[in-house]
């Protein structure tokens, strides 16, 4: 079999198994409330995976390295987050999904030429989320209608976080663990449901999901975090693994602390949201 050949079909298989992480999320975040749904939805069910084909590529240092800019790029998801849950108060979802990626992808222009250490690293994390959590925490209580899924939901969905992974492990040996990184935490999973969610719940019901999910990027934050710290000294399987412990870990701590605050559904199966 040609290199050529081998290359395409592994990258297939990296995508289809990718894919499936993402139906398998979202389809327990949509029965799941805003809270549960917030915290699946900033699981690392797309850098995760991104994750690990690229350790069978490349080596620990890489893996390292690359985890450092995808910490810092998780606080600037969390502006991201932010930005849409404000714009989505009153505005359309164009305007709203559009500034708030126009954010995400200008500060990741600026932070790529940054040398950032570790230490730095937090530093901004902690300032960031924190300043977000603060600002997002009065937009969180929103009564949540119930949606109904539509046939090209997860299929878009799952494409676009499949075409991500092609993108990002079919570069990294090109653009070096800083661009890998950040193309690794690229909110694909957040856009999709952005775009999905608002027309159909509206933009402030959308807006509460995005307002919760920025405790559930802090345990992703963590995540990352621990990627950077553990892979060199534990291996890469071992870091890797222990990495999405903690951010399942973390979630399901926010999650247990929120669960008697959920929001009820504001409709009920007699009366489905309008299309």
């Amino acid at each position: 079999m040609s290199p050529d050949l081998l290359f395409l079909i592994s990258l297939i298989v990296k995508m289809a198994v990718s894919a499936l992480f993402v139906v398998a999320a979202v389809y327990s975040a949509e029965r799941a409330g805003p809270v549960v749904g917030a915290m699946v939805a900033t699981l690392p069910v797309s850098a995760g995976p991104t994750y690990i084909f690229l350790s069978l590529d490349h080596d620990a240092q890489f893996i390292a390295n690359s985890a450092l800019a995808s910490f810092v790029m998780n606080a600037v998801t969390c502006v991201l987050a932010l930005v849409y849950a404000l714009l989505a108060q009153r505005g359309g979802m164009l305007v709203s999904v559009g500034a708030a990626l126009a954010t995400w992808i200008a500060l990741a222009v600026l932070a790529r030429p940054i040398a950032w250490t570790t230490t730095g690293a937090i530093a901004f994390n902690v300032v960031v989320l924190a300043g977000c959590l603060a600002i997002g925490d009065r937009l969180r209580h929103v009564r949540m209608p119930l949606v109904t899924r539509r046939w090209y939901d997860i299929p878009l969905r799952a494409g676009m976080v499949a075409t991500l992974v092609a993108i990002v492990v079919g570069l990294s040996a090109r653009v070096g663990p800083t661009v890998t990184g950040i193309l690794a935490v690229f909110p694909i999973v957040m856009t999709s449901l952005m775009i999905i969610l608002h027309p159909r719940i509206g933009g402030r019901a959308t807006a509460a999901v995005f307002a919760n999910s920025m405790l559930g990027l802090v345990g992703f934050s963590l995540s990352c975090l621990t990627a950077r710290l553990a892979v060199v000294p534990l291996g890469k399987a071992a870091g890797l693994a222990l990495a999405l412990a903690v951010s399942i870990g973390c979630n399901l701590v926010f999650w247990w602390a929120r669960r008697g605050k959920r929001i009820p559904a504001a409709v009920t199966p007699s009366s489905p949201p309008r299309a």
